[in-house]
């Protein structure tokens, strides 16, 4: 979707005079957010034959991700949406004078959009499974029944089909009439290879409260990843044998029945806005999955990717370069829990080996790009997949 918030922080949408526009939707933003990471990565979407479908495809090609799947619709359009810099709302009552993040405001116009137009007739399969990892989100699934339909389909069993990623992504206006959203993205869920969840977005779709009993529900994944917020975020991988239920307590390194259990602190950060860290996450994440990277790794780089997004005001961030991130994802228990990331951290001169925290590398991505990509079908923005060359 083409994105719009408000110029003046802090202004309601009904205040606002002046629009930022950017780019906007979770699949898109995972395929940028990687391939700025130095991977390579195809968005499978469509956007209408507009300005807006213009603005897209040219701004998400910029980041380097390959757009020869996107389809351009002439009777439909691209879709909109309007949002405040406040965290997003999944639905659970905000406590007054919690002194938590605002909740923000999030006006969607896509109904009839190019993206909601998807179907497993007008999107191919082949496209879709042609990479390492193909990343997937509920948001996608909300969208429209041929949506739910084109996810269904990408989810099967069958040969050929890549690692597949799946991002709950529970937002309750994309749900509101249908009631059985929740059930849906549980079933989705279970389909999937690596899921990955807030914990809020658990309870308000499920009624499930913590990592063990988010675990004990969807067993079937070989990797769940509960998010905790600023928290930080346990990983569930399953070593062996096939699913069954296990519960597990959040805070270290363990193994209970099937499963590693691995629980990693977020950094701390200066954050300036709350927006797109849940899709950086998910990008961090896979990045390490795609290099191999040991499951504390993957969400300590997470983390990392997510901080990038949380110290710029928009969706996007400029990651860090792999080196550096790599040395930061090194760093002792103690260095790491010390470690503080604000504005700027990203870009910041690199000072060697050894950073401390604040620190970052210089601006671009010199490191050599590997050997895998990502690719994804998904909606206003799409999905991101990785593949072989």
């Amino acid at each position: 979707m083409a994105a719009f918030r408000p110029v003046t922080e802090g202004d309601p949408l009904a205040g606002a005079a002046a629009f930022a526009r950017g780019i906007g939707g979770a699949e898109s933003n995972v395929a940028c957010a990687l391939a700025a990471a130095g991977h390579r990565a195809t968005w499978v979407s469509r956007v209408g034959a507009d300005a807006f479908g213009d603005h897209l495809v040219a701004a998400i090609a910029a980041y380097g991700v390959d757009v020869s799947a996107v389809q351009r619709d002439p009777a439909r359009p691209t879709g909109l949406y309007f949002r405040t810099a406040g965290e997003r709302s999944v639905g659970l009552p905000a406590a007054p004078g919690d002194g938590g993040p605002p909740l923000s405001e999030v006006l969607y116009y896509r109904a009839g959009s190019a993206a909601s137009a998807m179907s497993p007739a007008v999107v191919r399969r082949a496209t879709a499974w042609s990479g390492r990892v193909l990343h997937l989100t509920g948001i996608t699934a909300a969208l429209s029944p041929g949506c739910l339909a084109l996810v269904r389909a990408l989810t099967e069993r069958r040969p050929g089909r890549p690692l597949v990623s799946f991002d709950v992504n529970y937002r309750v206006a994309l749900w509101r009439n249908a009631p059985d959203g929740p059930a849906v993205l549980a079933s989705l869920a279970r389909r999937s290879d690596l899921v990955l969840v807030g914990e809020d977005e658990a309870e308000a779709a499920w009624g499930l409260r913590g990592a063990a009993a988010i675990r004990a529900a969807l067993p079937e994944p070989r990797i769940l990843v509960v998010k905790h917020g600023a928290a930080g975020a346990t990983a569930y991988a399953r070593t062996s044998g096939p699913p069954s239920v296990r519960t597990s307590v959040c805070g270290g390194r363990g193994a209970t029945g099937d499963d590693t259990v691995v629980f990693v602190p977020a950094p701390a950060v200066d954050v300036v806005a709350p927006v797109g860290a849940g899709d950086a996450f998910a990008a961090g994440f896979l990045s390490g999955t795609l290099r191999g990277l040991p499951l504390e790794q993957r969400l300590r780089h997470g983390h990392l990717m997510a901080a990038a997004a949380l110290t710029v005001p928009g969706d996007l961030a400029t990651p860090p370069r792999r080196d550096h991130a790599d040395r930061l994802a090194a760093l002792g228990p103690e260095a790491w829990g010390g470690l503080r990331l604000g504005p700027g951290w990203t870009t910041a001169p690199d000072p060697g080996p050894g950073p401390g925290p604040g620190s970052g590398p210089g601006p671009g991505s010199d490191h050599p790009r590997p050997a895998d990509s990502v690719s994804a079908p998904a909606p206003a923005p799409a999905s991101a997949k990785e593949r072989t060359p």
